[in-house]
């Protein structure tokens, strides 16, 4: 790889235990605030989405709900790219100063957005803008922050100290989590869909404020400065990033090992379970909830205990633990959580199968990258996406050309399917939503739950012990997906850090982290989705992170080297 992958004498400056907690602690703060301003968003998107797209005619609105759900991903590489530049050449603190700004700004503005009602389609316009502003800071952040904290640390506590950083993102979405449903309970359910909605944005230009002065404190990273003592700051960070091989290779694999891992295991255990409780196994938001803040909650003293174990065994050992543990879990995990969470459906699936019967040509791959504003209209893809959307499994038969696609549910119960082609956008989801009615009326009479049982009737403490009660399978097994995920993200900023040269860390390590994570992890829950959809199996799309992981898990064990003992100062 580079010289540097021997074990080298210990350069680093000594930095004193309060400086040191004074470090972690700022670039932490600023991290948590960063994830909190980029998770507030998803978890009010809904509600959002009637005051700026609800008004709008179908076409714009199909196009600005594709550009908000995909900017982040899109954006946050460049921003990488940007702030790396920055990083690498100027300085990381003035960097992640940046970044911190602009995040807390863009979503303080986004809590005074007037809505489509007042200024018509500048509102959505307006909104996309600002969401391309915090994925473009968020880009620049985590890089960072991790350099930061880990130029400043000790070699034997380098993965201690940005464990720290690894956790953020878990505090950050229990704090956006934990102020939507705080704010929602106060006001109540209508003044909150109203108006509510603004407050946690705009708490936030306080946290702005605290988070900026924090770091404004801080002083430049010993190991930057001894590039500038030197004078051998990169002026040409992209150059040597991406255009001389010997540091490319290095790109290539950080993305092809490790980041395209974490991507799709991260995204898994945090996203895609999520979407499959509520959307797949139909169990209500509340309960959903408390299972996600409860692992999650679970997460965040695992990710400094996995990073500091790296500091002992080894940054590679325990990287691919996780990668190994999602492995085995992904398929047995799944069908455990399908039987705990909704046994009846289960039991549906097996003793009373549906069969879809359809003309191939008219069965296209339903891969819907824009949050649900895609339409799919031909007969057999709606039959096949209100299935999907039921959680029901089923079997795709080939029908002779010209037949409407129907649904067969056990020995008895058959629906026939519409098509809604050559309708527009509103009435293809009109036409889409009246069968999903019928549908759910069929697979009701044939023995298919609607909803899974035991929902959650608010947060007293017995509701909640009830819950836990009730769900404790689901939980233990969403607890072993946290599990792999933090051993796979614990250690992973020290081991970024470490494989990339001082000159052009900033630059080189940030894109690859956010192509793994924004692209190959967050596109995962509509490729999975679309797999399910054309194969009929709740379960098939899984085969997607199955393979990353796999593939990534290869060229970490072959290829990845140890850097737990490298100097990063040289």
């Amino acid at each position: 790889m580079t010289d540097s992958s021997a074990p080298a004498p210990p350069t680093s400056p000594a930095v004193s235990p309060s400086k040191m907690r004074q470090v972690v602690a700022a670039s932490a703060a600023g991290t948590v605030f960063e994830w909190y301003d980029f998770f507030v968003y998803g978890a009010l998107a809904s509600v959002m989405s009637t005051h700026f797209f609800a008004g709008l005619p179908d076409a714009q609105a199909f196009v600005f709900t594709l550009l908000t759900f995909a900017v982040g991903f899109i954006v946050r590489p460049i921003g990488a790219l940007v702030f790396g530049k920055i990083g690498d050449s100027t300085g990381r603190k003035g960097a992640f100063l940046i970044t911190i700004t602009i995040m807390g700004l863009a979503t303080f503005a986004i809590g005074l957005l007037p809505t489509a009602e007042t200024i018509g389609v500048w509102a959505p316009i307006l909104l996309v803008a600002l969401r391309m502003l915090q994925g473009f800071a968020l880009g620049g952040e985590y890089g960072g922050a991790a350099i930061y904290v880990a130029e400043h640390a000790q070699p034997h506590r380098r993965g201690a100290a940005t464990g720290w950083i690894q956790g953020t993102a878990s505090i950050g979405l229990i704090g956006a989590l934990g102020v939507v449903l705080g704010v929602r309970a106060g006001l109540g359910e209508e003044a909150f869909r109203e108006w509510g909605w603004r407050i946690p944005f705009l708490v936030s230009i306080g946290l702005l404020a605290v988070s900026v002065w924090i770091r404004l404190q801080l002083e430049e990273s010993p190991a930057f400065k001894k590039l500038q003592d030197e004078g051998n700051v990169s002026q040409r960070a992209y150059a040597e990033s991406f255009t001389e091989w010997r540091n490319l290779k290095i790109v290539l694999l950080a993305l092809f090992g490790v980041m395209m891992a974490q991507g799709v295991v991260w995204y898994t255990a945090h996203f895609y379970s999520q979407f499959y409780l509520e959307r797949i196994l139909k169990i209500d938001s509340q309960t959903v909830n408390l299972i996600m803040i409860s692992v999650v909650l679970i997460s965040a003293p695992l990710y400094i205990f996995f990073a500091r174990l790296s500091d002992k065994v080894g940054r590679k050992p325990v990287m691919l633990f996780g990668m190994l543990l999602m492995l085995a879990l992904y398929f047995p995990g799944f069908h455990y959580i399908t039987r705990a969470g909704n046994p009846a459906l289960a039991e549906a699936s097996e003793t009373t199968p549906v069969i879809v019967y359809a003309n191939p040509d008219d069965c296209t791959f339903q891969l819907d990258l824009t949050g649900g504003a895609q339409q799919f209209a031909t007969a057999c893809d709606i039959a096949r996406s209100a299935l999907s959307n039921a959680g029901v499994s089923y079997t795709t038969v080939n029908a002779p050309i010209g037949e409407t696609a129907e649904v067969v549910i056990g020995q008895d119960v058959r629906i026939e399917s519409v098509s809604a082609v050559g309708q527009s956008a509103g009435e293809i989801r009109a036409t889409r939503a009246a069968f999903a009615e019928r549908l759910r009326e069929a697979l009701a009479t044939a023995g298919y739950p609607t909803a899974a049982s035991g929902a959650m009737q608010g947060w007293s403490f017995a509701e909640v012990a009830r819950v836990f009660s009730e769900k404790w399978g689901v939980i233990a097994m969403m607890a072993l997906f946290i599990v792999a995920a933090c051993a796979l993200y614990g250690p992973q900023a020290a081991a970024l850090v470490e494989l990339f040269p001082t000159r052009i860390r900033y630059t080189a390590m940030s894109f690859p982290y956010h192509v793994g994570t924004g692209w190959f992890g967050g596109l995962l829950p509509a490729i999975v989705f679309a797999i399910n959809t054309a194969t009929g199996s709740i379960y098939m799309g899984l085969w997607f992170p199955v393979v990353i992981t796999a593939i990534a898990a290869l060229v970490t064990f072959f290829f990845w080297p140890e850097t737990k003992d490298r100097d990063i100062h040289v």
